[in-house]
Formats: structure tokens, sequence, C-alpha cells
């Protein structure tokens, strides 16, 4: 198993703020814990330079008016909404990390790599065709997946960021090429994702979402891809699998309340390549979304997710035992029943769309 790791240092320049949670050491600590493992001395890990993504690609998500809207204010400095703002530079930054999510996914088409993790910032699945929003510029995942779209029939989406992807949703929500599975703490930003929210059109049934209540561990994870997400798949039986690795579902977080640990998203992301070698020839592509822990989390939960990409033993994934202390305030017994509640739910919603539920 070979992995393509997509970066580019050009991701560290963008900051809004020196202590906004979205700030350059989100990349800048994971790639000193990556150099320290020498993860790009393996033979299976492939360091690969993201291209320019062109206003053309762009276009094929947002509108126009808010590419110029934000290519005018990216010169001078603007600002989206009270978590958004745009710094000067913006723009070209964000077109790079676009470009980064296409070049993963054309590096696994072209079979120079047999996955790849786009370690690419700013975020952007909370980027609707018309406006930014919440830390996201443009949806690199949806631009992603359009281009996909122009080669497959069927593309398969796993949003596990712990806010809710609510651009990504906007953007997919009437296709039924596109499946989209949301796990995400309820309630919190952006106050979407409930599970009534099940697409319409002929993409009726083709979002499926998954609340989890404050205090989600480990455990209720692999209860919802045993019991939701991998059934499911097995029915869409997609071409492709994208995953939007959301970061701040881990138990240091300080602007979410679960409890998943490094080890967890080392085990989440082993389930999705399993699920790709079996329904689509091992084609994933993972791509950064939030997580804002930059010291207890990031170096651990990326080096996680690249050790179960690349195949390698998981075993030794973990946090510092420094850390430890506040996942057992974190993680919530309690958190178990509900999240049993809101899997019946889901089930009894979407039985309608999926054989799968219906047992």
């Amino acid at each position: 198993m070979v992995t393509g790791i997509v970066y580019h240092k050009k991701y560290l320049e963008h900051e809004q703020t020196p202590t906004h949670p979205e700030r350059k050491e989100r990349l800048a600590y994971t790639m000193d814990q990556l150099m320290e493992e020498g993860i790009f001395e393996d033979r299976d890990i492939k360091l690969i330079e993201p291209f320019m993504a062109s206003e053309q690609d762009v276009l094929q998500v947002h509108t126009q008016e808010y590419v110029e809207f934000l290519k005018r204010e990216s010169k001078k400095g603007g600002f989206i909404d009270w978590d958004t703002n745009i710094p000067v530079g913006v723009f070209e930054i964000a077109l790079l990390a676009v470009g980064g999510a296409i070049k993963a996914a054309d590096s696994v088409l072209n079979a120079e790599v047999d996955n790849a993790f786009a370690m690419i910032r700013p975020p952007g699945h909370h980027a609707k065709p018309y406006t930014g929003a919440g830390f996201c510029y443009f949806n690199n995942m949806a631009i992603m997946v359009k281009w996909l779209l122009k080669k497959f029939d069927r593309i398969l989406i796993l949003d596990w960021d712990a806010h809710h992807g609510d651009g990504t949703q906007e953007i997919f929500y009437n296709d039924n090429r596109v499946l989209y599975i949301s796990t995400h703490q309820m309630p919190l930003y952006p106050g979407t994702g409930f599970p009534y929210e099940v697409g319409s059109g002929e993409g009726e049934g083709y979002t499926i979402n998954v609340p989890l209540p404050p205090g989600t561990s480990d455990d209720g994870y692999m209860m919802v891809v045993d019991e939701i997400i991998e059934p499911v798949a097995i029915e869409f039986d997609p071409d492709f699998i994208a995953i939007s690795a959301g970061q701040d579902n881990h138990f240091t977080d300080p602007i979410t309340g679960l409890a998943l640990t490094a080890r967890g998203y080392a085990e989440l992301m082993r389930r999705a390549v399993e699920l790709s070698k079996k329904l689509c020839k091992g084609r994933l592509v993972a791509i950064l979304e939030g997580g804002y822990s930059v010291e207890g989390a990031l170096p651990y939960t990326n080096l996680g997710i690249i050790a179960a990409m690349a195949g390698k033993d998981l075993s030794c994934i973990r946090e510092p035992k420094s850390y430890l202390d506040e996942l057992k305030w974190r993680k919530k017994d309690a958190a178990v029943k509900k999240l049993r509640d809101n899997i019946e739910e889901v089930k009894k919603i979407h039985s309608k769309y999926w054989k799968c539920l219906r047992k």
C-alpha cells in the first residue's frame, strides 16, 4: 500500500489571526511530528505537491459572484462572518487547497498511489455555492467530487468532522450520484444535520445524518460504522470514497465536546480503507477539514490516519499519557443511550430508502 500525502508549505501562510482556532500550527505541528516519526522516509509514503486550481474548477460548485467577491476582498482584506474574515492573499491559498484535493484524487486515479490524504488548509465543508462560512472559503470536497463525477457514477462522501458539513450537504442535496453520510456532534455549529434532512428530488435518501451526543467515544463511532455507514455503503456500492476528515472529534479539542482518541481515528480510517478495497478497488481520498487541538490531537490523529491508510500496525497509535486525564471527564457513559436512540431514528427514517436498514 502506497499512501500519498498532499502538502505545500504555502498552506502555513494562511492565518486569520494568530489565536484563531484555524491557524497555521494545525499543520505545522503535524509536519513536525511526521518528520520526527520518519514518515517521509517510508517507501509506502509518497509526498505529493499540489497545484493551484483554476477558477473554472471552482465554478463547478461556486457562483461567479462569490468567486469575484472573494478575489476582490482578498486583495485588501475583508469579512464574511464573525469567525471567517478574509485575510489578504487567501484567494490564492484557497485555490491551492482546492488543487490539493483534486491532485489527491488524480494521483489515485493514475495509480501513482493507492490512496491519498490531502493535508490542506483552509478547510472547506461549510462553504456553500454563494458564500464561505465556518473558517471555509471554497468547498474543497465538493469541487473534488464534481471533478470525480466526470469519471464515475457514484461517490460516497463520509464526513466525520464534529461540525455538520452543511455546505457539502447543500451542494449535493438533490443528487443521487453522491451519497453524503455525516456524523457530527449535536447540538453544535452550524445547527444543521438532523436525521430528517434526507435530500430532495432525485437526491432523496442520499443524505444521511447521524447526530452524536457530547461525550461520544471510540465505541460509539464504531457502533455507527457497524450499523449505518458500512451496510449503507455496501448497498450504495460507490466507485470512489471521499472522506472529510475533521479532527475536532478528539477529546482534547477546545471547541467541541466529543471523546474520540487517536487510536479511534486510526480505526475509523482502517475500516474506511477496508470498505474501499471491497467496493471500489481501494480508491479513497481523505481531505483535512477541522481539528483545533494543535498539540494534544492533530499530530497524533493525523499520524493514525496516515498509518491506517498505508496499512501499518496501529497498536502504538496514541496520545501522550499527559492528556489522558482529560478523556476521563470528556467521555460520558450517558452518551451511549442517546446515540442508540439517534441510530434507531436514522434507521427508521432511512429504511424507506435502504434495504439494509429494514432488518
